[in-house]
């Protein structure tokens, strides 16, 4: 944070303090009594809590305000929703394969129908249509209307025509039916009954057993599941450093020191990892808002409206856990230094710790979304902001295994509270050099 807010009108304002001083939750007492006895007699805990709360909420507002006035919130947000809105539609108008399609004059139209048969058991889009003539066909393969077109069948096969090239899968299409017509022709030349042949040739096939059953996969539900981890990692690894460079900057221009003459430690650092948790909330729900219905109305995300909206609901409440466990190790770990320069080398071990399971998750999961390794990063709270989002996204975590993520990464937040604010408060007012760990967890 940069600059200093009025919290108080004692040691933060240059004013007096006494009997007759307020402070800025409203509460008389003057402004170092944050939750301290004031001068006129005893507190009671109720409006000391109070007291704390509306402090709290004080910087919370302050850190708020701060970042949505900043020049890169109010240009880079709109710029961002922009572009995901733009990559969406270039996604919906040229993402898609088109149909190759053929043309067949109109006494080969059978074939046509035969071509689309194979092609549809092949899982290959194709699509036949009729011409007038062979010259109707190759004029419109020249203008790119036709990907190929049959201008000749006989019992030795087809005659096609392209532009460029006919590339192995056409020619492996086409070639199944020409064998199938000569196989007709030969059928009609013995004097068989063509259509007994046809029904029989149909109803042969091939009869499966399978030793395990299949692994159900929707490629839609792994798709989002993967844009849903590189959303959280990415917000993780822009706004996590964000707290410990804000700490480093008040701590580098003493403004940390006036801050602390009217609020406590654990109050200044609870108020910017929330603050700056909210910034990044507002920006990931202003993504799901915009890019969740804009992907399924345009069918880049094949998915119900409600399925969709639901797993971009589990990524908020996954990006909240994830960053206000990440951020505590920030704040704390910001606090040890007094540099910029030396943030770095601070945050680095919590920015690998991030990276690691992201490009685990977002490497195993396309290929085997139901990897027990997964299921067990899921459960591990530093791994399971990143990797918990991707599986439900995808769909394949169950009921238990969000319900045991989601409690055990709260239950380390709850611990990491006291833990941090003990680092935080034994480093961030000594300047110069590094604080160790271990000096900032014994100073009292």
């Amino acid at each position: 944070m940069s600059g200093t807010i009025g919290l108080g009108t004692g040691a933060a304002g240059g004013g007096r303090s006494g009997p007759g001083a307020v402070d800025a939750s409203g509460v008389p007492g003057g402004a170092g009594g944050a939750g301290r006895p004031g001068r006129g007699g005893g507190e009671v805990g109720g409006v000391a809590a109070v007291r704390s709360r509306r402090v709290l909420w004080l910087v919370v507002r302050r850190e708020v305000s701060t970042r949505l006035r900043s020049k890169a919130f109010r240009i880079m947000t709109p710029l961002l929703v922009v572009v995901l809105a733009a990559g969406i539609s270039v996604t919906a108008l040229f993402g898609g394969s088109s149909p190759s399609t053929v043309g067949f004059l109109p006494q080969d139209a059978r074939y046509g129908a035969a071509l689309t048969a194979v092609g549809d058991a092949a899982g290959v889009d194709v699509r036949a249509v009729t011409v007038a003539d062979a010259a109707e066909a190759e004029r419109q393969v020249r203008d790119g209307k036709l990907d190929a077109a049959v201008t000749a069948s006989g019992p030795d096969g087809f005659r096609v025509i392209v532009r460029h090239t006919l590339d192995d899968q056409g020619r492996g299409l086409l070639t199944a039916v020409a064998r199938q017509q000569a196989l007709d022709a030969q059928v009609v030349a013995l004097g068989g009954d063509l259509g007994r042949v046809d029904s029989a040739v149909a109803a042969a096939g091939v009869d499966v057993v399978a030793l395990e059953a299949p692994k159900e996969r929707d490629n839609a539900r792994i798709g989002l599941g993967a844009v849903t981890g590189v959303l959280i990692y990415l917000s993780l690894l822009i706004f996590g450093p964000v707290v410990a460079q804000g700490v480093v900057e008040e701590k580098s221009s003493r403004v940390v020191e006036l801050l602390l003459g009217t609020v406590r430690p654990w109050q200044l650092m609870a108020g910017k990892v929330i603050g700056i948790g909210i910034i990044g909330l507002i920006q990931m729900a202003l993504y799901a808002a915009v890019g969740v219905p804009l992907a399924v109305a345009t069918g880049v995300l094949s998915l119900s409206l409600v399925t969709a909206l639901a797993s971009a609901g589990w990524s908020l409440v996954w990006y909240l856990l994830g960053f206000a466990l990440y951020a505590l190790l920030f704040a704390a770990a910001g606090s040890l230094v007094s540099r910029q320069e030396d943030a770095s080398a601070v945050t680095m071990p919590l920015i690998m710790i991030i990276i690691i399971p992201y490009v685990i998750g977002i490497s195993v999961l396309p290929g085997d979304p139901g990897s027990g390794l997964l299921r067990v990063l899921s459960l591990i709270p530093l791994s399971a902001p990143l990797i918990m989002p991707m599986l439900i996204a995808a769909g394949t975590a169950a009921a238990w295994q969000i319900a045991l993520g989601t409690a055990l990464t709260v239950a380390t937040i709850i611990g990491l509270v006291p833990l941090t604010g003990r680092i935080y408060a034994g480093a961030v007012k000594r300047t110069g050099t590094r604080v160790r760990l271990v000096d900032a967890l014994r100073s009292r």
